[in-house]
């Protein structure tokens, strides 16, 4: 298994990106909020959490790279 060290800024992105791509799918699925309102909100979180996905693999394949 290889090892990637992160600084904790970065780190928490990654995070805070799963964490949004989490909370959109969650959203989704909800029942408490009216569909269209659910919808729209979830769709929004999902797409940045995809947007902000790809400087994350990024960074985890230059780690990889120089590991």
């Amino acid at each position: 298994m290889k090892k990637i060290t992160a600084q904790l800024p970065v780190f928490a992105a990654i995070v805070a990106t799963r964490a949004a791509l989490a909370f959109g799918l969650g959203l989704l699925v909800a029942a408490k909020i009216p569909e269209h309102r659910r919808r729209a909100i979830a769709l929004a979180r999902d797409a940045l959490g995809a947007r902000t996905t790809i400087p994350a693999v990024r960074f985890v394949r230059a780690q990889l790279r120089k590991g």
